[in-house]
């Protein structure tokens, strides 16, 4: 928990919402030894928890008695059901009840990103998956989503950022390919690009971006007749409104409901047999553009020859909320209704 950092401002209530600043105020004055019990819970099944370690962070950080505080936790990677709870903490409100929205916050990011993380790992393993989620999010949000996504089963990641927080020897340091700006900047000229790369970064394995001019087939083969076994692999990211040359130039070949859009089956397929035609069967296929959990294990039914997934935006919708509720005044059960205490024997008393 020591790389958690937080914002002065937490402690002056100036992430809360209003209301939660005015029942500390209410609670002060009219009932300041009510001890009660708040359980943070969620609502669908098979959810990965992530953000435990950071809600301990935040309570030691923010609240000046958490020593005096009684907090149960589940730990980040377990998975749970709808309504159980994730976290459990009795104290006075006024030393804890007003996170109450952080600490949602918090769980709802980061069990999302564990558990969207997680989908895609089920599927296709965390050899062939790559975290590229640099440009899915605001920047600053990298260290925790890196790991919320390592807690799912990541273990490949494209920034430095992305690694903060993860306390993992296997887990090695990012090592890119090549974006569309260096491409452009070479006239688009793919293969003096790659070229320009390969001499730069000798020691790298070498991936070539081949989509540029939307002609995967022809610029794969040029690359590859040029490094032959110096190339490792090349990667398709055609846009999901565009249609490759081959596959415009073939169309009638293939189903009239066939989706060629994009980074298609039909199109990895056609990369995949020009590469093989010329002898080049040792060129990986890495892709990227619009993959999910759903596209990849449709993908992995057909056997598409794919050998590995670059995903990043489906990886940080926040699509699980979390709620926090009191349900226990001075060990008796009080709580809105439909909201009860629910017991959890895997919770674990935590002791700081």
């Amino acid at each position: 928990m020591k790389n958690y950092q937080f914002d002065a401002q937490v402690k002056k209530g100036y992430y809360l919402a209003d209301y939660f600043k005015k029942t500390v105020k209410i609670v002060e004055k009219y009932k300041s030894d009510a001890v009660v019990t708040m359980q943070f819970f969620q609502r669908k099944e098979n959810t990965v928890v992530c953000g435990i370690k950071q809600v301990l962070a935040l309570i030691k950080f923010a609240c000046p008695n958490y020593l005096t505080l009684k907090i149960e936790a589940l730990d980040d990677g377990m998975v749970v059901q709808p309504l159980e709870p994730v976290l459990k903490i009795t104290g006075h409100y006024q030393d804890f009840g007003f996170l109450e929205g952080m600490i949602d916050g918090i769980l709802a990011r980061n069990s999302s990103i564990a558990t969207n993380s997680a989908r895609v790992i089920a599927v296709v393993g965390s050899q062939r998956a790559l975290n590229m989620n640099d440009r899915a999010d605001l920047y600053l949000n990298q260290p925790f989503d890196g790991y919320a996504s390592y807690v799912g089963g990541f273990r490949q990641f494209v920034s430095e950022a992305a690694l903060e927080l993860i306390d993992d020897e296997t887990v090695k340091q990012p090592s890119g390919t090549m974006p569309h700006a260096l491409i452009q900047i070479f006239d688009g000229d793919v293969l003096e690009a790659t070229k320009a790369f390969h001499e730069t970064f000798p020691d790298n394995r070498l991936v070539a971006l081949v989509d540029y001019h939307n002609d995967c087939v022809n610029d794969a083969l040029k690359v590859a007749r040029y490094f032959k076994e110096k190339l490792f692999a090349i990667r398709l990211d055609t846009a999901a409104n565009l249609v490759d040359q081959t596959l415009s130039k073939t169309k009638d070949q293939y189903p009239e409901d066939a989706k060629l859009n994009g980074v298609s089956e039909y199109l990895v397929v056609a990369v995949r047999e020009a590469l093989n035609q010329e002898g080049f069967n040792h060129v990986k296929i890495i892709v990227s553009s619009g993959f999910n959990a759903e596209k990849i294990a449709d993908f992995e039914q057909k056997k598409i020859p794919v050998d590995l997934y670059g995903i990043g935006e489906a990886l940080v919708k926040v699509n699980i909320g979390f709620t926090g509720d009191n349900v226990a005044l001075n060990g008796q059960g009080q709580a809105k209704f439909g909201r009860e205490e629910h017991e959890n024997k895997r919770l674990k008393a935590w002791k700081w």
